[in-house]
């Protein structure tokens, strides 16, 4: 993994390179940052860069042994805890059960770099609560006591560190402290705020925003996952995740755009059984496609709202799209409409979510946003 494989984010790569090169690189990390961002790959990245043989000023030669190995995630140095179901309690079973699955987890960081919690669940079908273990702890602990096997450093990532038991935490204080020499934690979490303070005052945070619209948009067309226009109206509904926008690809954004202006026409008109028959295809459709509109929605309400406020410069949305907005806005909706609308379908994204049921809940929001756009005055 090398830096240059991350979109954008050159200020985050600058820092660690810099730390690096400094020698003042801190002996526990905790690399943070909302679901879709490049937390993972980040330290992935730095543990390349770190380990490279002929790593340059900016970043890892990609070339040497070193390179090779830690782009196939095998550098007998590179060290992972994850987590997996079990109790959490001190049971070695547990710990075998984390050994047994580390193909899987390789493959999935390889194939997911920028997947969720979620995401890990179903690559594996687990149907347990996951959790890191004391045992695990335990084996982070024997193998930091251990020398490296290339005379470098060794590096042990915990991903979602969230999810350590309280006695695998408590286990590992000490040597988040106090680490032997030439050992770097890597701590990637989304959730900061789940951990214990004594974890947290142990290492250096260091944030990993999420993607601009522009990192996400020139990364979709200059990898080819799609053209430049889809990939302009991808990278707003993505709102800085990159795993969203790699979601998204796989749905014609251009198809959701002509499916509201559709629906907020029906409803207009109060067509009853086109709203019933609407009802009926948006339940059948996957609950990625259901989310789609919905968000589709929410992007095409705020744009909107920010060119009645004369706020064009702040518009998100591919220029194709620019004329139902504003007409949409224009001509047919006050502000207090849109906004209305807005907490509509954010209330309804919501309950989505959440199960709802799938066929009332789109009739409910039809009937409502009916009545919110023929409202007079």
């Amino acid at each position: 993994m090398l830096f240059s494989s991350i979109p954008g984010l050159d200020e985050i790569k600058d820092k660690l390179v810099t730390a690096v090169n400094a020698n003042h690189l801190a002996h526990a990390l905790l690399l943070h940052g909302p679901e879709g961002s490049a937390n993972l790959k980040m330290a992935l990245a730095l543990a390349t860069y770190l380990c490279c043989k002929n790593r340059g000023t900016h970043d890892s030669c990609g070339s040497c042994d070193s390179c090779q190995k830690m782009a196939k995630l095998v550098h007998p140095d590179l060290n992972f805890t994850f987590p997996v179901p079990g109790s959490g309690k001190d049971d070695e079973k547990e710990d075998d059960k984390a050994v047994d699955i580390l193909t899987s987890w390789r493959r999935f960081v390889l194939d997911r770099g920028y997947g969720n919690l979620q995401d890990w669940v179903a690559h594996n079908a687990f149907t347990k609560q996951l959790n890191i273990s004391k045992a695990a702890a335990k084996k982070i602990i024997q193998t930091v006591s251990l020398k490296s096997f290339e005379g470098g450093h060794k590096i042990i990532l915990i991903w979602w560190p969230e999810l350590l038991h309280i006695t695998a935490a408590n286990a590992l204080l000490k040597v988040l402290e106090e680490p032997p020499g030439k050992t770097l934690f890597l701590l990637v979490a989304n959730q900061p705020d789940m951990l214990l303070n004594t974890i947290l005052s142990r290492t250096q945070k260091i944030l990993i925003r999420g993607f601009t619209d522009n990192e996400i948009r020139e990364h979709l067309s200059g990898e080819g996952f799609c053209g430049a226009e889809a990939a302009m109206q991808i990278a707003p509904l993505a709102d800085g995740s990159m795993r969203e926008a790699y979601r998204l690809v796989d749905q014609v954004v251009d198809e959701n755009t002509a499916k509201f202006r559709d629906w907020m026409r029906i409803c207009y008109n109060l067509d009853v059984n086109a709203i019933v028959s609407q009802a009926e295809a948006f339940s059948a459709q996957d609950k990625g496609s259901q989310k789609v509109l919905f968000i589709t929605g929410l992007n095409i309400l705020r744009e909107s709202l920010l060119k009645k406020s004369q706020l064009d410069q702040l518009m998100r949305t591919a220029a194709s799209d620019r004329k139902f907005i504003e007409d949409f806005g224009k001509n047919v909706l006050t502000e207090e409409k849109l906004i209305a609308l807005y907490r509509l379908l954010n209330d309804s994204h919501y309950h989505l979510e959440r199960n709802a049921n799938v066929k009332i809940l789109f009739a409910d929001v039809s009937f409502n946003a009916a009545r919110i756009i023929r409202k007079k005055g």
